[in-house]
């Protein structure tokens, strides 16, 4: 299994004649090791129109060095200046000649798709290594001074040769890393203009940054929804490796992207029209499904096991723990099996297809070059909605009748809280205040739906245990408890309402 690291670094262009500056009385520094220099030398892998390069992303194989082997380097979607924080995986060395690792592949398969990952470059480097150390010994941060000769494959082969030093922090603060800036700064160094070695061996212009513009309400609405859409596609493929490899809340943070863009695309029909996103609205709908089943169980699960965790010990009768996780880990695993074969399917790679087509020939209406806060409109629909749906909830008769309606308020309150995110860049503070409130309201109901599903859940698994000759009672206590706290998230949810609607 490929283990993580996160990278704090910073690289430098290392001018002809110059040399690497006096790095002693740095802030923490004690002492700076002399230089040790290794000579590594790297295969590095991309599609043929180099996807994986216009993404920030680097899949490589090197040998030498003490970190030899397979590294696969993934973006960090932030794009913010300074210095960067990527994500890399690493597996050992195979034979020479072996393919790139599965493992690794399938965690780009969201940007290659069906392309093939061929090599594209071999890098060879001659690096001087020197460690800032602290007062105790501990490393602080490497400082890399690297001699780089670079051989590009393809139609053409071109050969290049440069010098560039890397800062990388191993233990040291930002504090040092500023500090470490400024001195290599005034030294006559200046920050690289590429992100990677294999941007520069292959002569490619860097990928462009994820600038977040500022937008107005001179903005056009076209610009403000294409702009939320933009962020939210970005952040859906981010995800993409993190549900893949199984890391906490991914699955629902992908959900959520995916469940941003679809209430964006049925929010604004003026900007994007209806017909024209209908397909992409429904296989969004379809994703959200599949990471939907995934995510309930996780819900549900971890709400009965915290119910009988945080009961009195003589409460909890018989083999209450065990029996929730004999049923619910079978169907925990159909979920997470389900999730990763949609991962890999044709259709998700259509459905990301689209999105792209989405961003860079969007079928914008004549009313997308409207100003902005002709936007205004479309999220004082989207409150109407939850107002309406409030107090049909409100309306209805306790039981089954208000939890389905308080569960059809949630997905009002959810598309009103995403309308008002996406314009409040223009709109400012009120749509930010209003954006808060409807978080507050969707959270609330959000909480109650879980607590009815809960109660329907420990009935099933209490007849379970009832049939095989178990005690219940545990079970009993757990229906009662979601029965108590369904009551009171809807009442919490109501008076959230009122005071969001005063916004």
């Amino acid at each position: 299994m490929a283990t993580q690291t996160l990278e704090i670094e910073q690289k430098y262009e290392l001018p002809s004649g110059a040399s690497l500056p006096s790095l002693e009385g740095l802030p923490q520094v004690a002492a700076v090791s002399d230089s040790k220099v290794e000579t590594l030398s790297a295969e590095y892998y991309d599609t043929e129109d180099l996807r994986l390069l216009r993404e920030r992303i680097t899949l490589r194989r090197r040998a030498g060095g003490a970190d030899e082997g397979w590294h696969l380097k993934l973006s960090d979607q932030t794009r913010q200046p300074g210095p960067t924080s990527p994500v890399e995986l690493r597996l050992p060395l195979q034979r020479p000649g072996h393919p790139v690792p599965e493992e690794l592949a399938r965690l780009v398969r969201v940007h290659i798709r069906d392309a093939t990952l061929r090599q594209v470059a071999r890098i060879e480097t001659r690096r001087r290594r020197t460690e800032l150390r602290d007062a105790l010994g501990g490393s602080l941060a490497e400082i890399l001074t690297d001699d780089v000769t670079a051989q590009t494959f393809g139609e053409t082969t071109t050969l290049s040769r440069w010098s560039e030093i890397e800062i990388e922090l191993t233990g040291g603060s930002e504090e040092l890393m500023r500090a470490a800036d400024g001195r290599l700064r005034n030294g006559g160094l200046l920050p690289t203009g590429h992100a990677a070695k294999l941007d520069r061996a292959l002569a490619a212009e860097p990928a462009p940054e994820r600038v977040i513009r500022r937008l107005t309400r001179r903005s056009t609405s076209g610009e403000v929804v294409l702009a939320y859409l933009g962020e939210q596609v970005a952040r859906l493929k981010s995800l993409d490796p993190a549900v893949r490899r199984d890391e906490p809340d991914a699955v629902h943070q992908m959900r959520v992207a995916t469940r941003r863009l679809r209430s964006t695309l049925q929010t604004f029909p003026a900007v994007l029209p209806a017909s024209a996103t209908r397909q992409l609205r429904a296989e969004l709908k379809w994703l959200g499904t599949v990471l939907g089943e995934a995510r309930d169980i996780e819900v549900l699960t971890g709400y009965l096991r915290r119910g009988l965790a945080s009961a009195p010990t003589e409460f909890v009768i018989g083999p209450a723990q065990a029996r929730i996780v004999a049923h619910y880990a079978p169907r925990e695993a159909v979920a997470r099996a389900a999730v990763l074969q949609v991962l890999d399917s044709r259709r998700y790679f259509a459905m990301l297809d689209e999105l792209d087509r989405l961003l860079h020939q969007p079928p914008l209406t004549a009313a997308a070059a409207e100003p902005a806060q002709a936007l205004g409109d479309a999220v004082a629909r989207a409150y109407q909605r939850t107002r309406r749906r409030m107090r049909r909830a409100r309306r209805a008769p306790a039981g089954p009748a208000r939890d389905v309606a308080l569960h059809e308020t949630r997905k009002a309150a959810k598309r009103a809280r995403y309308a008002a995110e996406a314009t409040q860049q223009v709109f400012g503070r009120s749509a930010r205040r209003f954006a808060s409130g409807m978080k507050t309201v969707q959270s609330l109901l959000g909480d109650h739906q879980d607590a009815v599903n809960a109660q329907k859940a420990a009935r099933e698994i209490g007849v379970q245990a009832h049939l095989a000759r178990e005690n219940a009672f545990s079970f009993g206590r757990l229906y009662e408890r979601a029965h108590r706290d369904a009551l009171e998230y809807a009442d919490q949810a109501i008076r959230a309402w009122k005071r969001a609607r005063s916004w």
